[in-house]
């Protein structure tokens, strides 16, 4: 029996990246469906639940996507509640592919060192990857504070990841490399997380700093996000800090994607969020 995955994508145009990687994850057919909403996703979930009967349903599969991840949230939840008693399939969130992203950073950074009882800074923290990633760090026992170009849209994180994870996180505003500098002077881990061609911090700021140990960056396009470091680095070595690029992240996420994609198709009751996704990582990392 195919394996069939059915993309729901809250963009004009159904991800091409996604249908990539899950086609490399063991989907048999993928068909994506742009513009979806929660007003207009019930008939489509309705022909994945009704289909197949058994052991069958574990073979079609629902992947939520798109851009946007408040609106992917939106259409995840109203996916769920279209299921009851055993009419359901397997379902995975990761608009714009954030949960994998952050749990693959944090996966490894967790891999690398252990970050109970450490200091992180989440810089531009209040983006998607940011906010995962700044929940993860909290669950591993790290004391995290995310910045912003301002102190309301910092907080306002701050309080939505309480809400949605139940972790306590601080936010700051920090909308210059002398805030940021500032922001990350007793931090031991740094996770940049801003959008492409943006620098965060300059070398300057942590390559003397003798409290950081760990730094990632998501940015795989010049400049990135954290100047000094490479886009390729994997846990390389900078004087005892141990750095990792958007690359050297994204090999993981690329095989915690396909992961995801392979155990949807392993039951037909799976949920893949971003705690789902990060347990995953971390066997992974």
């Amino acid at each position: 029996m195919k394996k069939l995955l059915f993309q729901f994508d809250t963009d004009p145009y159904p991800s091409v990246f996604d249908t990539v990687v899950a086609y490399d994850g063991g989907a048999d057919r993928v068909t994506g469906y742009a513009n979806i909403t929660p007003d207009n996703v019930g008939a489509l979930v309705d022909g994945t639940i009704f289909t197949r009967g058994g052991k069958d349903k574990q073979n079609t599969a629902i992947f939520v996507g798109g851009g946007n991840m408040e609106k992917g949230e939106a259409l995840f939840e109203a996916v769920k509640k279209r299921f009851f008693g055993p009419f359901r399939v397997s379902v995975m969130l990761d608009s714009n592919g954030s949960n994998t992203t952050a749990a693959a950073g944090v996966a490894l950074l967790a891999k690398a060192k252990k970050l109970k009882g450490k200091k992180a800074v989440v810089l531009a923290g209040t983006g998607p990857v940011g906010m995962r990633a700044a929940a993860f760090l909290a669950q591993e026992g790290a004391d995290v504070t995310i910045t912003s170009r301002t102190k309301d849209r910092a907080e306002a994180a701050a309080k939505a990841l309480k809400n949605r994870f139940g972790v306590d996180v601080k936010g700051i505003a920090a909308a210059d490399d002398k805030a940021r500098a500032e922001a990350v002077k007793d931090a031991n881990i740094v996770y940049a997380a801003g959008a492409i061609g943006a620098q965060l911090l300059p070398a300057s700021a942590w390559k003397d700093n003798p409290n950081i140990q760990l730094l990632a960056d998501v940015n795989a396009q010049p400049p990135l996000g954290i100047e000094g470091i490479e886009a390729t680095d994997k846990g390389k070595d900078y004087n005892g800090k141990l750095a990792f690029g958007a690359l050297g992240i994204g090999g993981l996420k690329l095989k915690l994607h396909r992961g995801c994609i392979k155990k949807l198709f392993e039951s037909s009751e799976g949920v893949l969020d971003a705690e789902e996704i990060y347990a995953l990582a971390k066997e992974m990392a």
